[in-house]
């Protein structure tokens, strides 16, 4: 709307209007004009801002030229960011991204290991505490300055200091950039950096090159305005070392990616001073050592030149280099050897591209390099025509260099070890900045694996005194191996000093086994049992004898029985002497006694007839290892299990009408099921649907009605075409017709018969019926969801067992489910004492090492026994240092343990004793005398373990057997702080011509007597 007329509108005041109240008081006054102030021509403004442009151009030109300013700045930034080595663990430590070198070197790990390490018993020593400034500085996403390795590796050193391992990653590289031939260096800085060696001034900075940045810079600006433009790269060396060590892929991915790039590169360059003369050489050196050329099959990873040259071409670097050095006439090789260099400097930038199938693209493009490198007298034309002439030979069969080691098997076991440790495989391990120290003594290692490698030779193992009845025979003595094991006891647990054997494998028998190690298992039998006895005196020692005897015991519960009464007898007796009595119990020999275990009758030799008629006590037993009163022993144990306590068995057992009866048949019914679907899931495990039929059909004997009931409930859904085709196809003789086969088609449908039923008519089991019909419908399944699976059907296989008039055979069947549950607490017994595996059969044959034994695991049984019950670690690794000398550097050592004790004291003191009889007047006496002079208590176990295949026929009749290994084993301690065990074994088919027993890895200990004494005597073996 417009103002009426004669009104004027209203305005806002402005700066030069006057004052209300100015104009309100003096009007009358003259008001004084307002007067601008002068502003300056302007040209003067013009040719101020000429000059700032000129003087800021002249400082940039200046600058570009000596670099004081940037080169004092980042030398004095670089020096506030410190990290000092503190003692135990650091509060402030950044631990590095995920970059390819931090992640090759284990610094991005780090986190991760220190806490399962702590975790296992490690404890953090030392550690980088990093400054505030680092930290920061950290946090911003740079990477922290330093003297970066151009390798690492891991080392192993003994802990007598010796190196035992060390690998080298890079494997090959330059090691001082003097050494370089003048030709290498050229190449690279004339494909990269033409101006990084010769600056105008001492303290350029060799991070920025201006010219190559803002190229690349217009050339990304073009591409994102859409504007065709050649990528152009702005990375120097130094970024480029940046980007492939601690770059996330080793790429630049963004803008800020790259000002990280170059900030942590200038902060590293300055680091050490404002002259980067040395710094500039170093990224060179770094360079041609470190840059990643990709991986080939057989050398792996390949990282730098001299490594891209063995593993490219399978040149040897030393021999590149040399031949660069030498002046003209210039040689074919030289030529070659100039153009494989030039290659390598060109190739880093598409690597895996230009090894596979880009080879003619890299043979064009590294001549066009060599010619222009012609044209601008980089390199003679003479050596340039003989490059040129050169054709690229990629040698794909170089294969990496095995680090050397001082002891194969020793290494080995420590590497095994690290991997578990850290979660690498080998080939990731021995690429980790780390340092190892074992606790393997490193001489006697070797004296002890030379000793047993002469052992394969005749002359050697003659003098060792091997053949002999019941040792060797002369011709047999190079197919013996033997793993010998020796432990110390220490305050931080057993440490092992020696583990080897006489093979060049890298299975570890002692430590990755299993083995029927035969009598060795009566040793953890006799441990158990003096457990027991140990806790039946805790339970009733306290109780007056009027007490004991009203106490009721099952009939069957002879340990309870017999403990109770030795109480009454002998009231106040003490653990001690309780523990002596046990062992003076008495326990036939007989062997024609048949024994119901394992579900069946089993009988059960002595290993000598003359000792049938033995009535010995359980330490004579021991002694002589005497194999039917530990059986006896063990059926004892098994039945304290079932029948003591509040929850006893006894009563269920002895009433018909017990609720709990019910429970055990179900579970019998489970338990016996899952047994046989195992053994048919093996039987079918592999083929495809057609192939499973057959194969069924081929194991048993088949009539056209018992295919039929199988046929229609293994393939329920099959037509009438199928079925009478299956038919045809098996019956081919048989004249009936398409009519009767309909017939039968009908009879047997799906849902007319019950699945017992259908394999009573079919002369087949339940269950492998069942698992073919699963199998059809769920072809992808494992058998665990097979397992899982069937717990309706495995019940309604048994069903018989519920309905069954017969009381026996309920009985029998309740008795093996308690067997079973008895060895469940049997072998958490045995867990206890380092038992390595997850069952045990549930059999008194494992008195005799039916349910196997690893050697390792029984020399900790030995140690838990001279350390007065009381388990401690086994020890290989004793420290570990991480990433030394960077800002990383942590170091892990192990601390005292707390030790945890698993038996009595008075139940180690009295097997101790045990086992010293077994030196002194039993099976290992003949070992007695060949370490007399250290004057030691000796005493250990032997075993003799004969693993056979037996192949049984229908009837369960014995048709043959075979021998699979053979193997001899004797867990020793050699003085109270010195124990192990040495295994003799033979493997394969081989093992049938050997009848050895225990005797031999005795007669071996002897002959290592002079080699193992003066350690055995030394009160200080390592540093």
């Amino acid at each position: 709307m417009s103002a009426p007329q004669g009104h004027q509108p209203r305005t806002e005041p402005t700066l030069n209007a006057k004052p209300l109240l100015q104009r309100m008081t003096f009007d009358n006054v003259r008001e004084t004009p307002y007067v601008k102030p002068p502003q300056p021509p302007v040209s003067y403004v013009r040719v101020l801002l000429l000059l700032t442009a000129i003087l800021l151009a002249l400082f940039i030109y200046q600058e570009s030229r000596n670099h004081f300013y940037q080169s004092t700045f980042w030398h004095w930034y670089a020096s506030k960011l410190r990290y000092n080595l503190q003692d135990g663990a650091a509060t402030q430590i950044y631990y590095p991204p995920a970059g390819p070198f931090d992640q090759r070197f284990g610094y991005h790990q780090l986190p991760l290991w220190l806490e399962n390490l702590q975790q296992v018993g490690f404890r953090i020593v030392e550690q980088q505490q990093f400054s505030d400034e680092l930290m920061r500085y950290s946090d911003y996403g740079f990477y922290p300055p330093y003297q970066e390795k151009p390798h690492a590796g891991l080392t192993i050193n003994s802990c007598t200091a010796e190196t035992l391992y060390q690998a080298k990653s890079p494997a090959m590289q330059f090691d001082h950039f003097s050494q370089i031939a003048p030709f290498i260096v050229q190449s690279l800085l004339f494909v990269e950096d033409r101006s990084l060696l010769t600056p105008e001034h001492n303290r350029a900075n060799p991070v920025l090159n201006i010219p190559r940045l803002g190229a690349a810079v217009l050339s990304q600006l073009q591409r994102a305005a859409g504007i065709p433009a050649a990528a152009a790269g702005g990375s120097t060396l130094a970024t480029q070392l940046e980007k492939y060590r601690h770059s996330p892929q080793g790429l630049t991915s963004d803008i800020a990616d790259k000002f990280r790039q170059l900030v942590s590169a200038s902060v590293r360059v300055y680091q050490s001073g404002t002259d980067t003369s040395e710094a500039r050489q170093r990224i060179v050196l770094d360079y041609l050592n470190t840059v990643p050329l990709a991986a080939t099959p057989g050398f792996g990873e390949v990282n730098g030149i001299a490594e891209g040259l063995y593993a490219w071409f399978g040149a040897a670097p030393e021999h590149v280099n040399q031949l660069l050095l030498q002046s003209g006439p210039y040689s074919e090789q030289q030529g070659a050897a100039l153009k494989q260099v030039i290659a390598l400097i060109i190739a880093q930038r598409r690597p895996s591209y230009y090894l596979i199938q880009g080879r003619a693209d890299l043979e064009q493009l590294s001549n066009r390099y060599i010619a222009l490198m012609q044209q601008q007298a980089v390199i003679p034309a003479a050596l340039a025509t003989k490059a040129i002439q050169q054709s690229l030979a990629f040698n794909g069969k170089a294969a990496a260099n095995t680090p050397p080691g001082a002891d194969f098997k020793a290494n080995t076991m420590v590497r095994n070890r690290l991997s578990q440790l850290l979660g690498q495989n080998l080939y990731q391990l021995d690429r980790l900045d780390l340092q190892s120290q074992t606790t393997l003594h490193s001489k006697l290692q070797r004296d002890i694996s030379q000793h047993l490698h002469q052992l394969s030779r005749y002359e050697p193992a003659q003098q060792a005194g091997l053949f002999a009845d019941r040792l060797l025979l002369a011709g047999q003595q190079d197919k013996m191996r033997y793993s010998f094991t020796l432990y110390q006891s220490t305050d931080n647990g057993n440490k092992v000093r020696v583990q080897t054997d006489n093979t060049d494998q890298p299975f570890d028998m002692n430590d990755a086994s299993k083995l029927e190690l035969g009598s060795t298992a009566k040793l953890r039998v006799l441990v158990s049992y003096l457990q027991i006895i140990a806790e039946l005196h805790r339970l009733y020692a306290e109780e007056p004898s009027e007490t004991l005897q009203f106490l009721d015991i099952a009939p069957q519960d002879n340990l309870t029985s017999w403990v109770v009464n030795y109480l009454t007898a002998h009231p106040g007796i003490t653990l001690d002497n309780i523990l002596q009595a046990a062992l003076e119990r008495r326990y036939s020999a007989n062997p024609k006694e048949s024994f119901y275990t394992g579900g069946g009758l089993h009988t059960f030799n002595n290993f000598r007839q003359e000792e049938d008629k033995l009535n010995p006590t359980i330490a004579e037993a021991l002694q002589q290892s005497i194999n039917l009163p530990f059986v006896r022993l063990l059926q004892d144990m098994v039945n304290y299990s079932i029948y003591h306590g509040e929850n006893s068995s006894y009563q269920l057992l002895a009433d018909d009408d017990n609720p709990r009866r019910d429970q055990y048949l179900r579970r019998f019914a489970d338990r016996e099921g899952g047994t046989f679907l195992r053994r048919f899931w093996k039987k079918y495990q592999g083929v495809n649907a057609e192939q499973r039929l057959q194969l069924y059909i081929a194991s048993s004997r088949q009539t056209p009605e018992r295919l039929a009931v199988a046929y229609l409930y293994i393939a329920p859904r099959s037509t009438p075409e199928q079925f009478i085709t299956l038919m045809q196809q098996q019956f081919s003789s048989n004249e009936q017709t398409t009519k009767s086969w309909l017939a039968l088609f009908d009879k047997y449908q799906a849902d007319v018969f019950s699945l017992p039923d259908r394999a009573y008519l079919s002369r087949s089991h339940p269950l492998e019926l069942w698992l073919l019909k699963y199998l059809h419908q769920h072809p992808e399944a494992n058998l665990q969801q097979a397992i899982a699976d069937s717990s309706e059907q495995r019940q309604e296989v048994y069903q018989w067992l519920f309905k069954t008039r017969f009381r026996s055979a309920r009985d029998n069947r309740i008795h093996n489910m308690l067997e079973i549950e008895a060895f469940w607490d049997l072998h958490q017994r045995w867990q206890r004492l380092g038992y390595p595996f997850d069952y045990l059969v549930p059999s008194l044959a494992t008195a005799l090492g039916s349910s196997g034994d690893r050697p390792a695991a029984l020399a900790e049984l030995i140690g838990i026994i001279i350390n007065n019950g009381k388990r401690l670690p086994t020890i290989r690794i004793d420290n570990m240092t991480f990433a030394s000398n960077t800002p990383y550097h942590t170091r892990l050592d192990r601390p005292l343990f707390q030790t945890q004790q698993v038996l009595d004291p008075e139940v180690a003191a009295a097997a101790k004793t045990a086992l010293e009889q077994v030196v002194t007047a039993g099976t290992g006496r003949r070992l007695q005398s060949a370490y007399a002079d250290a004057q030691l208590a000796i005493g250990g176990k032997t075993g003799t373990g004969d693993n056979r295949l037996v192949q049984l026929n229908a009837k369960g009749q014995h048709v043959s057997s075979k021998a699979l290994n053979r193997t001899a084993t004797f867990a020793f301690y050699l003085g109270y702080q010195h124990f192990g065990v040495l295994t003799a074994y033979v493997p394969d088919a081989a093992a049938e011509q050997f009848s050895f027993t225990s005797a031999l890895p005795l007669q071996v200990m002897n002959s290592m007597a002079p080699i193992l004494t003066p350690y055995l005597q030394s009160q200080h073996w390592c540093h």
